[in-house]
């Protein structure tokens, strides 16, 4: 579904992706992991066109997305979580969900605002609240809602838990394994090793704008020393 080759990334004149490859095929969680600074943020800005790579290859079902403007690529069925949420703050929690609704490209089960509300019952009591009243968790909650409104195929989550009270990660996490099991593809970054490795198929390890490790759940399970050289503090 989603294919990243060689592709390198600029802020001015300093880089900070260096040939980052990866990809996501339907239906499957991955994660991207590795300390603060390595690049994760700046992979899912690229891919997003949020950031403008400088070379390299972005595919999404095929066709190249690398460069594309933020809209273009949403609409294309790419919905992002952002890293600090990012939610509009003089807008109502109702506001916010049906801002960039879209009406589900065809799809047989299509998320609707009820739907968003059923997953996250804390929006429901919120609806007329502006954003900038909420809590952490239910900003994280009404970032998510609102990145499924556009009725995705991909889903981008940038810190996904960051920040917030264990409850509430545990929340979050239950609702990202119910769209697993719903089929939605989904790149995650996350710092909660264990809530991850419970969730995720596959796994890339970031170090220095590359990818310095990549394989499956049982594989990062057993080489503890992925964990030890790249993941530890």
């Amino acid at each position: 579904m989603l294919q990243v080759s060689d592709l390198s990334t600029y802020y001015g004149s300093s880089q900070a992706l260096f040939g980052m490859q990866l990809n996501v095929a339907a239906g499957e969680v991955v994660t991207l992991l590795g300390r603060n600074g390595m690049g994760k943020t700046t992979t899912i800005n690229s891919i997003m066109g949020i950031v403008k790579p400088a070379s390299g290859e972005i595919t999404y079902k095929g066709q190249s997305i690398a460069g594309r403007r933020p809209f273009t690529i949403a609409k294309l069925g790419i919905g992002l979580v952002p890293e600090g949420r990012q939610i509009f703050p003089n807008l109502t929690v109702h506001e916010n969900l049906v801002a960039t609704a879209t009406t589900g490209h065809g799809k047989a089960t299509k998320w609707t605002l009820e739907r968003v509300l059923a997953m996250f019952p804390l929006l429901q009591a919120r609806l007329s609240s502006m954003g900038n009243l909420l809590s952490g968790g239910e900003q994280q909650m009404l970032a998510i809602g609102r990145a499924l409104m556009i009725n995705p195929d991909l889903l981008l989550l940038d810190d996904a838990t960051e920040g917030l009270a264990p409850m509430v990660r545990k929340e979050i996490w239950a609702s990202l394994a119910e769209l697993k099991a719903e089929g939605l593809s989904i790149l995650v970054v996350d710092k909660n090793l264990n809530d991850l490795i419970a969730l995720a198929d596959r796994h890339y390890v970031v170090e220095k704008g590359g990818i310095a490790w990549s394989g499956d759940t049982a594989s990062l399970r057993k080489e503890s020393w992925v964990r030890e050289t790249y993941l530890g503090v």
